[in-house]
């Protein structure tokens, strides 16, 4: 950006938004009740400042809205003094509910943290902040800039993942081309102001004569900063002196000096108490004199000495405390994928209720996780202990809404049951057709025949399963267990247990895009246990297997090779595990001068077959590594320990007759401290970039690190985040890596490009202690991450569906007779054996599907650099009225062509979000 140097003339005044804030972290270095503590008395301050004048207004709340329902409480009595506040502008408010991080939670969390943010300034009687505030990020991700115009936002503030020191002004375009313009903080970030004009940074000086020498060299800072900010902002563009460092009060002395220097009308500055929003609103008219331009993610790490500008990206957070990321996803899914959409289809084909208030406390259990202290794992160990309770509550909810609507869906199938037969309906969260082998686990009648298998050494039930038509299905039976206790509870009756024998099963299953089908089991004949004729075993051999794609070896090491019997390339190594130091904290991994990075590629493993059937194959693999228990601190010297430890993985490797991929389930018992473990998938030789999702994108990045990387302050890492997914690629091969609450990965520079996905890091440090204990992850832990070959590149849409897929699964519902239609309010409604609600046609990703009051909504993007041509189909049974698209926060911005009464065509520019809003009839 060009720099005018600011005029001479000293009658010209430079305006300045002076907007005072507090960046509060809810919880860090201390528990949120802590800080809540602090929180109350520094608001407590705040609001006695406004009443009697000492402080003129207004105070931002940190962009986030969380901190009126943290304050109120405890002082629910201020409750209308807030809304007055609020009301009048007094108190700025949102636009987030709290602060996230932007590549640990999914876009569509992004999305509803802003609505609630939003949603709670104007519940108070006021208007939400339109600044696009991403102060304390870990970096921004390629979407922020469409994600925020859709809320209105048209302009940011931004400091983290750029270099950009002499210039406070950008241009950031986001991977659909919007563009923001926003203000990038200097040297010390948000906290500029404090730091170079408070001092805050340094010790509370307890002498008064020092005080009042600390005011005189206070108003010199103040002079040095404006300046500073002059030089480096245009001279037309008003100047921004943000006072909002960490967790600080209202300082009363340095504000009083401002005062008077606003009064000081010979001054070159005309500075008023502003907001955010004002200084924003200004700037977006000179937004075409910005130079200065960005594209994409922001993730620069350091560059400059921090005596120059101060920035870290700090890009470890996303393999630290892993579990926090694994519960997150699964919590994301359950209500995206689940509670979210089968509570919509009960609502559209039952006439259920919608149950709104129940998934917005899911919603904002989840979204209290979600700041960027507590999702990223690098806060005290308390911190984290507290966010179990609330994922808890969250997955709760949803689960409960999930039954709910899922079991009267199922109730209300047409047709009866014998009194010793069994529904089962199965359902699928995909907006596109499951054609393939499934589990399932039938919950047979405790009266079910038991044939007494080999002289009645074994038992076998003896059970018959038929799909929709009457045909029965044949079933791969994996486990079996007897008289497990189920509860059934009634409205009007005290609980009633029973026994059921539950048998686990693969059988190949057809389900509707975001639909359900039907199955009936009915018990057999102990007299004559039929069978029906069942194709052969996937197993090969006592270490291999092999579909119609692949074939699958198991080498001694425990490693495995594979061969795409589609492009003819074989790929070796796979599943080797890679152990490496990590003395560092939940920001970064700590790398050591002489590491000691140990491989699986000469460990001891056993092999067993332990699912062998047509419609699903699997391999236990237990590989044990030794490796060291932990890393020297010592003053005698840094270094991983001689004392070794037995790192048990076991891994059970499985292989269906119609999939294109290879399914992945990691167990491992840590027993070590200090250190990464991460599993190899060696790939192709010649690629130079690879792709990894990210929140309503696909990223594109090198696979060799910055050539001039040496010259940087933080250098760049090779582990780079991910939602679910890595891929490499040439034009006639690849391979990818398709993971579950994973979010850390990387492809690395060597000849045959292997994808590192990493499991988790241990580590030790902890802020503002001497070293916690629970960020060594000691224990079991559980992965589950798919393998596919390419045969080029990857449809990037697929690649997500099938993260949607491993993420969510199918769902059952398992309905005894007895039970058809009990306590049901809506019985005169029969459903038909299968039936979905809409499908999806073409490159673009579903995200989301939810009722609105009125109507049902929906969001996908566009994941390619191409125009993406999209055909959403309803159900057979439900024509769609009319299609809008609408915005972030469900407002009209446009029609939409319905054709046929049941198929809407769309034209998704690249990496473009759309939001629709669909009015459905129901008929039979």
């Amino acid at each position: 950006m060009k720099i005018t140097p600011p005029a001479s003339n000293k009658t010209t005044s430079r305006k300045v938004h002076y907007v005072l804030s507090s960046h509060w972290d809810r919880e860090w270095y201390q528990s949120f009740q802590h800080f809540r503590y602090r929180l109350v008395q520094m608001l407590d301050r705040v609001l006695d400042g406004l009443a009697d004048g000492r402080l003129k207004g207004p105070f931002t709340l940190d962009g986030q809205a969380i901190i009126l329902e943290d304050y109120l409480e405890v002082r629910p009595e201020r409750r209308q003094k807030i809304r007055d506040l609020v009301k009048h502008g007094q108190l700025i408010v949102g636009p987030w509910y709290v602060m996230p991080d932007e590549f640990l939670v999914s876009g569509e969390s992004i999305i509803r943290n802003i609505q609630y943010g939003r949603q709670i300034a104007r519940d108070y009687g006021g208007e939400p902040s339109n600044a696009g505030f991403l102060c304390d990020l870990f970096g921004h991700n390629s979407q922020m800039p469409q994600i925020l115009a859709g809320f209105g936002i048209r302009a940011g503030l931004v400091w983290r993942g750029l270099n950009n020191k002499d210039c406070r002004l950008i241009r950031w375009q986001g991977a659909d081309g919007t563009e923001l313009p926003c203000y990038r903080f200097g040297k010390h970030g948000y906290c500029g102001y404090a730091n170079e004009v408070r001092h805050a940074g340094e010790p509370l000086k307890e002498n008064k004569s020092k005080v009042a020498a600390d005011i005189a060299e206070a108003s010199e800072a103040l002079n040095t900063y404006l300046e500073q900010e002059c030089r480096l902002t245009p001279q037309d563009v008003p100047l921004l002196a943000f006072d909002g460092g960490d967790h600080q009060y209202w300082d009363e002395l340095a504000y009083s000096l401002l005062l008077e220097k606003q009064r000081d009308v010979e001054d070159q500055y005309k500075i008023t108490h502003s907001s955010l929003d004002a200084y924003l609103n200004e700037l977006i008219n000179y937004a075409d004199q910005i130079d200065e331009i960005v594209e994409g993610e922001l993730r620069e790490p350091g560059l400059h000495r921090s005596t120059e500008d101060n920035q870290w990206l700090i890009p470890g957070t996303g393999s630290s405390r892993v579990w926090i990321k694994q519960v997150n996803a699964a919590c994301q899914t359950s209500l995206c994928q689940w509670a979210e959409p089968l509570s919509t289809m009960a609502h559209q084909i039952l006439g259920r209720e919608y149950p709104q208030a129940f998934l917005d406390l899911a919603w904002k259990w989840l979204i209290k996780n979600h700041p960027h202290d507590s999702i990223c794992g690098c806060s005290i160990d308390q911190v984290h202990e507290d966010m179990k309770f609330r994922f808890n509550q969250s997955q709760q909810i949803s689960e409960r809404l999930t039954l709910e609507a899922t079991q009267a869906i199922t109730a209300h199938i047409e047709g009866g049951l014998a009194d010793d037969e069994i529904r089962v309906t199965v359902f699928n969260p995909l907006a596109t057709i499951f054609d393939q082998t499934a589990d399932l686990t039938l919950q047979l009648p405790a009266s079910c025949p038991i044939y007494p298998a080999y002289g009645g050494v074994a038992q076998e039930l003896i059970y018959h399963v038929y799909d929709t038509d009457g045909n029965e299905i044949p079933t791969q039976t994996l486990s079996q267990t007897f008289n497990r206790t189920k509860v059934s509870i009634s409205d009007s009756r005290f609980p009633q247990t029973y026994k059921t024998h539950d048998v686990n099963v693969s059988l190949p299953l057809i389900i509707p895009a975001l639909g359900y089908t039907t199955l009936t089991v009915r018990p057999g004949n102990v007299n004559e246990p039929e069978q029906l004729m069942m194709p052969n075993t996937l197993a090969t051999s006592e270490c291999s297997m092999s579909n119609m794609y692949f074939d699958v070896t198991i080498e001694s090491n425990g490693s495995i090779t594979l061969y795409d019997k589609r492009t003819k390339q074989t790929y070796r190594r796979l599943l080797t595990f890679e152990d490496s130091v990590d003395c560092g904290d939940g920001w970064s991994r700590g790398t050591a001068v002489a590491d000691q990075v140990y491989t699986s590629t000469a460990s001891k493993s056993s092999i067993a077959l332990v699912e062998d059937g047509p419609f699903k194959t699997s391999f236990r693999i237990r590989t044990t590594m030794c490796v060291p228990s932990a890393f020297n601190f010592s003053d005698e010297g840094q270094y991983r320990n001689n004392d070794l430890v037995n790192l048990d993985i076991d891994s059970k490797i499985s292989l269906r007759p119609n999939t294109d991929y290879i399914e992945i389930q990691t167990t491992i018992n840590n027993r070590a401290s200090d250190h990464r473990l991460r599993v190899l998938f060696p790939s192709i030789t010649d690629a130079q970039t690879y792709l990894s999702d990210s929140p309503f994108d696909v990223i594109e990045r090198p696979i060799a690190l910055r050539k001039d990387n040496h010259l940087y302050r933080e250098p760049e890492i090779e582990t780079k985040p991910q939602q679910q997914w890595t891929a490499v690629f040439d034009n006639d091969h690849g391979l990818a890596v398709i993971s579950d609450g994973l979010l850390e990965s990387a492809v690395r520079d060597q000849s045959d490009r292997p994808i590192a996905l990493t499991l988790f890091r241990s580590t030790k440090h902890t802020v503002y202690t001497d070293g916690e204990p629970n960020g060594q992850l000691i224990g079991p832990m559980v992965f589950n991450y798919w393998i596919t070959p390419l045969k080029g590149e990857p449809s990037r849409a697929k690649l997500s569906r099938m993260g949607q897929l491993l993420s969510a699964g199918l769902k059952q519902v398992n309905l005894p007779a007895q039970y058809l239609k009990q306590d049901i309010s809506c019985a005169e409604i029969s459903l038909p054996p299968s039936r979905g609600l809409l499908k999806l046609k073409g490159e673009a990703v579903l995200t989301s599907l939810r009722q609105v009051q009125d109507t049902t909504e929906l969001r996908l993007f566009n994941p390619t650099t191409k125009l993406s041509l999209v055909e959403l189909h309803s159900d057979m049974n439900m024509k769609i009225k009319h299609a809008k698209q609408i915005n972030n926060e469900s407002q009209i911005i446009g029609d939409i062509l319905v054709h046929n009464d049941r198929e809407i065509n769309l034209e998704l520019a690249p990496k473009q979000i759309i939001s629709l809003s669909l009015d459905f009839d129901i008929y039979s």
